[in-house]
């Protein structure tokens, strides 16, 4: 009837947010409330989440590059037994992505 309720909007560049970035924001959002309104607020949450989604792409190449290397998946193996190595770069790939997802994106 009579109150008037302040029509407060928060305005934000139209940046392209990745996989990390989404997985970020939405565990901000669904289990720590106060830390994502505090940086929806104060203009920061889009910030953070492309900060995390550069570190996790860096961490998530080093990682599938170290374990490439150290399990000895090479070309010469794709070339001989391409569906081992198949196997062996998704199995090196979900594990690289577990430990990005656990060390950066869902951590504080």
């Amino acid at each position: 009837g009579d109150y008037l309720f302040p029509n407060l909007t928060v305005e934000e560049e139209e940046v392209t947010i990745g996989k990390y970035g989404m997985l970020r924001k939405t565990f901000l959002k669904e289990h720590h409330k106060g830390i994502y309104t505090g940086k929806l607020l104060s203009g920061t949450l889009t910030e953070h989440c492309l900060m995390i989604q550069k570190q996790a792409e860096e961490r998530f190449e080093r990682l599938k590059n170290q374990m490439i290397e150290n399990e000895e998946v090479t070309e010469e193996l794709k070339s001989r037994d391409q569906m081992e190595w198949v196997r062996l770069m998704n199995s090196i790939t979900n594990r690289a992505d577990e430990i990005v997802l656990s060390e950066i994106v869902y951590s504080l």
